[in-house]
């Protein structure tokens, strides 16, 4: 019987690599005396957010009842309504018997408010989901359009692909706002989207095209030979095989997607990076905050290429 090498000293040369990765780091930014500054960083995130209670009008403070950490203040105008705030006990302004104005701030309530971060890394996920959607529409679409029979169809789909993969993504997205979406009256949002949905489907068109084309040309003579129209052997029988053979190159494709939403932020979308680039001229923390950005953008995909690795499995077991 083969005896199985040991795996661990492999595993450790890794760590040990990792550890000399980060110490080189830790290294280049001593030399530039780089103060790290971790404590900074959770606030933007989520943080305590403060609202200010103002008194309605011109009134004086008749009651006030601490509770805890609360405090509710009764104040009552010249007409003798009355007005109950509830305020943080240790940000009350007012005592009992004090007149205060119209709009003075009795106190303020404290409630849990996501950061600017959490924000962008939403921007950055729902735009990726949409744009993933309909460029997978478009790319399936024109991917069999490249390899119908009909002439204008497979010239009018090659010439979409070409022109979208022969230019940059960030020229589409200033020609689809500036231009397109200054004669449409579009909003920034949808011409971000329908940028990159375009820019998604002309690789996901190339995809699918060449995952048609490995299929044996005898399975849709197969199909063709039991009955099934070419639609029909293409939606039940060459299109499910293509499917699992692509599967990898798509998710690469879904998974460049969710980072090339970074470059709609030069039509002022505030997605991820955008947040993280304005939370730095606050925070003065460059080296923390993109390295929080980095890992945002890891834990969206990192899932997403396990669930297409595991799916991959699974479909390969079926065979």
């Amino acid at each position: 019987m083969k005896q199985k090498k040991a795996q661990w000293p492999w595993h450790l040369l890794t760590l040990l690599v990792l550890v000399g990765l980060a110490g080189a780091l830790y290294y280049a930014t001593s030399l530039m005396s780089y103060e790290w500054r971790w404590n900074r960083v959770p606030q933007y995130f989520a943080y305590q957010a403060e609202e200010p209670q103002r008194a309605a009008d011109i009134s004086t403070v008749i009651e006030l009842v601490r509770n805890g950490d609360t405090a509710r203040v009764t104040l009552r105008n010249d007409a003798g309504g009355e007005q109950q705030l509830t305020v943080a006990e240790d940000s009350l302004q007012v005592a009992r018997g004090d007149d205060v104005a119209e709009g003075d701030a009795v106190g303020v309530t404290r409630h849990w408010a996501l950061g600017p971060l959490m924000w962008g890394l939403w921007t950055t996920l729902w735009l990726s989901l949409v744009s993933g959607i309909l460029g997978l529409l478009i790319g399936l679409a024109t991917g069999l359009c490249r390899l119908s029979n009909n002439p204008t169809l497979r010239d009018l789909s090659t010439i979409y692909v070409e022109l979208v993969r022969g230019t940059p993504l960030l020229v589409q997205i200033f020609i689809f706002y500036f231009f397109i979406g200054t004669v449409l009256n579009l909003s920034r949002e949808f011409a971000g989207i329908a940028a990159l949905s375009l820019f998604t489907g002309a690789y996901v068109a190339e995809i699918v095209r060449a995952g048609v084309q490995s299929i044996a040309r005898g399975q849709g003579e197969a199909a063709r030979s039991l009955g099934l129209s070419a639609g029909q052997s293409m939606r039940h029988v060459v299109l499910p095989q293509a499917f699992k053979r692509v599967l990898p190159p798509l998710a690469g494709q879904f998974i460049s997607l969710v980072k090339d939403t970074s470059l709609v932020s030069v039509i002022a979308i505030t997605e991820l990076l955008k947040s993280g680039r304005e939370v730095i001229t606050t925070s003065f923390s460059p080296f923390e905050i993109l390295f929080c950005v980095a890992g945002l953008y890891l834990l969206i995909n990192l899932p997403l290429s396990k669930m297409a690795s595991r799916l991959e499995r699974r479909l390969a077991q079926s065979d």
